[in-house]
């Protein structure tokens, strides 16, 4: 690794977060705190055309994932050495934020990150496995906390384990009709992932390939933060079409979802102990089997569903 990266500002590469876009590079710099723990600096976009502030003033709280996401490919690729060309897979990402701390006026844009990481597994001398487990603050606040279980394939191994289905980095995929934007919380139709269900509670997930952020770059099967997105629109869609601020987000991936078949997004409002809370468990369905669940919530009524005037983003 070039030493005169580490630590310095704006100077992440791209390719270190697997994002093509200057405005979608969140982390900042990075330094080695010890072997295992990193301090990471990140900018929060007070705009951006797609991770715009909802209920009205909060930073989207899929930020948090997103920086969570882009730390982590980060740290391996920067300080454990694993190559730009692997594939990398979050199996599981999950995140608890302070909903006071995602204010987006009063506090700065920049984040801190501190990272753990832990059950490293190597393979002939190659980074395979880790976990992170991260604690986020703003201006010396508590912001969130969270950390995923991610694993990385060098491209030789993913092009034999993904055989014919690396086939679909050539096949367009067709743009199917989106639900209507308000339903989903997005003012545009390009930012929509979900299309009409065949029931009540059930949508379509709609893969818009051509869409700059969701789809940074060719892929042979949809995008991890792609479902995350699908999961926060579904909830949104199942409470009335209102902003949802999701403070509180787990996700889990059992298989990779393909592109060349529909995949069934189902909402179930749970019971809990806090009648102000609001949690929705969010499954993902494809060729019968389940490709991911999660679970979302949002710490009050007020905030779950935001009043007329405050339910709409900023920006699309």
């Amino acid at each position: 690794m070039d030493q005169n990266l580490r630590g310095a500002t704006a100077c992440v590469p791209g390719e270190f977060v697997h994002r093509a876009d200057p405005a979608d590079i969140i982390p900042t710099g990075w330094t080695q705190l010890t072997e295992n723990r990193f301090s990471v600096s990140a900018h929060w976009p007070a705009a951006h055309p797609f991770f715009s502030p909802v209920a009205g003033d909060r930073h989207d709280p899929v930020l948090v994932a997103e920086t969570i996401r882009q730390t982590t490919m980060l740290v391996a690729h920067a300080e454990f050495g694993v190559p730009v060309e692997d594939q990398f897979v979050m199996w599981g990402l999950h995140y608890t934020a302070d909903a006071e701390a995602l204010a987006v006026s009063g506090l700065s844009s920049d984040v801190t990150v501190d990272v753990i990481c832990s059950d490293l597994d190597s393979r002939r001398g190659s980074l395979r496995n880790l976990r992170t487990t991260m604690v986020l603050t703003r201006d010396g606040r508590h912001l969130a906390t969270g950390g995923t279980l991610a694993r990385c394939t060098s491209a030789l191994a993913y092009r034999r384990i993904r055989g014919e289905r690396m086939a679909a980095l050539d096949r367009p995929v067709p743009l199917i009709p989106g639900v209507a934007p308000e339903l989903v919380g997005r003012e545009h139709s390009k930012d929509v992932v979900l299309a009409p269900g065949t029931r009540p509670g059930q949508w379509r997930l709609r893969v818009n390939t051509a869409h700059p952020t969701l789809f940074r770059r060719p892929n042979d099967h949809v995008p991890g933060m792609v479902l995350l997105e699908a999961a926060r629109q579904a909830v949104t869609a199942a409470l009335g079409g209102r902003a949802y601020l999701p403070t509180d987000m787990a996700i889990s991936f059992s298989r990779y979802v393909e592109l060349d078949s529909p995949c069934w997004i189902e909402t179930e409002i749970l019971p809990g102990h806090d009648p102000e809370a609001t949690t929705v468990r969010v499954t993902g369905l494809q060729d019968g089997e389940p490709v991911f669940l999660s679970t979302l919530t949002s710490p009050s009524r007020a905030l779950a569903v935001a009043g007329a005037g405050l339910g709409t983003r900023l920006t699309g």
